[in-house]
């Protein structure tokens, strides 16, 4: 197996995603686990998104996978410490998280993908490691590298957002609130909860005398910690 440092499009496919997205992207479903209070136990919650992927293959596989992760040889799930310690070696593996720093890498078998978010830290769910048939998942970021278009009624395109980028609507009143948008296809997109066709979209915002813009991405810094 081969491993790595997740790129950063990777980083949000190791949160849930919408029943959507885990149809596109062949999500099997999720391990996740924590060290206990001593850092060197080992207690794991198993959750399914797609069962009928769960065939005895990936079965026998996947522990496989995290056998070789628990072993001296990689030491990523070994332990609290060894994790950081794994961590420490791969500083491109760090980004800011729901957890604040986490880090994250991707281990390939060749019919499968295994995105591992890691957090080292006392107290918290130390790992999340989400399992993926490999050439959905690619395929669809593949997809959404073209980001999200946002139209007017009359179907002209007004900008673009990456996936997962966000948007700025304002209400006809004058309310204002950022939506997390993903991509779904070039004609679909998820905005906040919800799942629309670009011209749906469109148009409901025209008839509540609603307003939508980019909300401009900061720039990304440096979060490695001192080791």
């Amino acid at each position: 197996m081969e491993i790595r440092a997740m790129a950063q499009e990777e980083q949000k496919y190791t949160y849930r995603q919408s029943m959507q997205i885990q149809g596109q992207t062949g999500s099997i479903g999720y391990l996740r686990g924590d060290f206990g209070s001593r850092g060197n136990e080992f207690y794991t919650t198993w959750n399914d998104h797609r069962e009928q992927l769960k065939t005895e293959g990936f079965q026998a596989e996947f522990d496989g996978v995290i056998n070789a992760l628990c072993s001296e040889e990689y030491g990523l799930l070994a332990s609290r410490s060894k994790m950081s310690s794994f961590a420490g070696n791969y500083p491109d593996s760090a980004f800011l998280g729901n957890c604040g720093t986490e880090y994250g890498f991707r281990v390939d078998t060749g019919e499968h993908a295994y995105l591992i978010r890691c957090n080292p830290v006392k107290g918290d769910y130390n790992f999340y490691c989400f399992c993926y048939v490999a050439k959905w998942l690619d395929s669809h970021m593949e997809k959404a590298r073209q980001g999200i278009r946002f139209i007017d009624p009359h179907y002209n395109e007004l900008f673009r957002i990456p996936d997962g980028g966000k948007i700025l609507v304002t209400s006809g009143w004058g309310e204002k609130n950022e939506r997390v948008c993903r991509f779904i296809d070039e004609y679909h997109s998820e905005i906040g909860s919800n799942l629309y066709h670009i011209c749906e979209f469109a148009e409901r915002m025209k008839q509540s005398g609603a307003t939508y813009e980019p909300v401009q991405a900061e720039p990304q810094k440096s979060k490695n910690k001192e080791r």
